[in-house]
């Protein structure tokens, strides 16, 4: 269970509390550490549960016995198949040698309370990759053992363990796809500010993965960045999702370059360049850490961008450009494609700059760091793709809708 409570600031600012009051009340109770709590067996441990039929499994517990003193401690659901805890599913995924075995799953799924569901897509998910079954090897049922970890200013303590037993199902594994945010504001795309989920292309531009980085394959963080053309005193930050404002990185993140930039907007601490050029915008996922460097490399600008294939006899479908207010260099379009269906982002009207590569697949979509001349790309799942482009860095992505 990933540490919850970075100090113990918690737990010493407690035990004050009930020193300054003790005076007052000799009854105040006194905080013990408990070695263990219990978690209920549940109604649903008597028969096989199907995890393709039920979408959350419910659970309660007891909150561990403090010595009567209430605290906040956080709760995290485990599994395994042989009631042995020993190497977590994370643990064994940050071994690249692939020598480690998992033998349970933490799902990450964290609870306040003395009650919570389990998302049963994430328990078959954490089961295969304990089991790593193949598609033909899943039982028709399993006993798998069901413990709960607390975790208080640091210390945790693990309840008694409860079988249950579960109908599996066969999950493809994939490695996470990497962690991405998005740059918002009035220099970026229309310049509206608008976050709105249907907006990516048209008033996000998301950051992208970024060729020879390496991204944790349980989480997907790791280092993102944008390249493109920002105007002088224009105002940007990143917000995690689209749609909701309540994650953001801004000027106060900024861990290298912020002598490129300004500290603009009072509180909202919107980035500023200071002066206008081309700039790389990168984001550490891991630790939200943000750095600004010039681009130095040749850059040019187009009048048109274009996407030809196999689904229009590889003539031109114009692209649109994302940004409206400033010099433009990201491009998207929306276009249904066959399965099988050949394709390349290309200079409308020409053919002297166009780019290819293979795919990389992700959970919702592909990209590709696009490469001059390259091979057609192939599309494997028929659908409804946005396609993202930047002709600075030849990055294409493909987000099916």
């Amino acid at each position: 269970m990933k540490n919850i409570f970075k100090s113990s600031l918690l737990l010493l600012s407690s035990i004050c509390l009930l020193a300054a009051c003790a005076d007052d009340n000799d009854s105040n109770p006194t905080l013990t550490m408990p070695t263990t709590f219990q978690l209920n067996t549940p109604a649903f441990s008597q028969a096989v549960t199907d995890l393709s039929a039920s979408s959350a499994l419910p659970f309660t517990w007891s909150q561990p016995d403090y010595g009567g003193f209430p605290v906040a401690a956080q709760y995290q659901m485990q599994f395994s198949f042989n009631q042995s805890y020993t190497v977590s599913v994370a643990e064994a995924q940050a071994d690249e040698t692939g020598a480690t075995k998992a033998d349970y799953v933490a799902l990450d799924q964290i609870y306040n309370g003395c009650s919570g569901t389990v998302n049963t897509s994430q328990l078959a998910k954490g089961l295969m990759q304990i089991a790593q079954w193949s598609s033909d090897e899943v039982p028709a049922s399993v006993t798998i053992y069901a413990r709960l970890v607390a975790d208080y200013a640091g210390s945790e303590i693990y309840s008694n363990i409860v079988p249950i037993i579960v109908r599996p199902y066969y999950v493809e594994l994939k490695d996470a796809d990497p962690v991405l945010w998005y740059l918002v504001g009035d220099c970026i795309a229309d310049g509206s500010w608008g976050n709105n989920a249907d907006g990516v292309g048209k008033t996000l531009l998301p950051l992208s993965p970024i060729e020879g980085q390496e991204y944790d394959k349980a989480t997907g963080t790791g280092i993102i960045g944008y390249t493109g053309y920002f105007p002088a005193g224009g105002q940007f930050k990143m917000i995690q999702t689209p749609g909701s404002w309540d994650v953001q990185l801004n000027y106060s993140n900024i861990t290298k370059g912020s002598e490129l930039a300004d500290d603009l907007d009072g509180d909202n601490h919107n980035i500023g360049i200071k002066t206008a050029g081309y700039y790389t915008v990168k984001v550490d996922t891991k630790s939200d850490k943000v750095t600004i460097e010039e681009y130095t490399g040749s850059v040019k600008t187009f009048d048109g961008m274009a996407i030809a294939g196999t689904f229009n006899d590889w003539g031109d479908t114009a692209m649109n450009p994302s940004t409206t207010n400033a010099e433009n260099h990201d491009w998207y379009i929306t276009q249904s494609l066959d399965a099988g269906a050949k394709i390349k982002v290309k200079q409308a009207g020409s053919w002297d700059f166009n780019k290819g590569g293979s795919f990389v697949n992700l959970s919702n979509g592909m990209y590709v760091y696009g490469v001059s001349g390259g091979d057609d790309l192939i599309v494997e799942e028929a659908g409804e793709y946005l396609i993202l482009f930047n002709d600075i860095t030849g990055f294409i992505r493909f987000i099916k809708q």
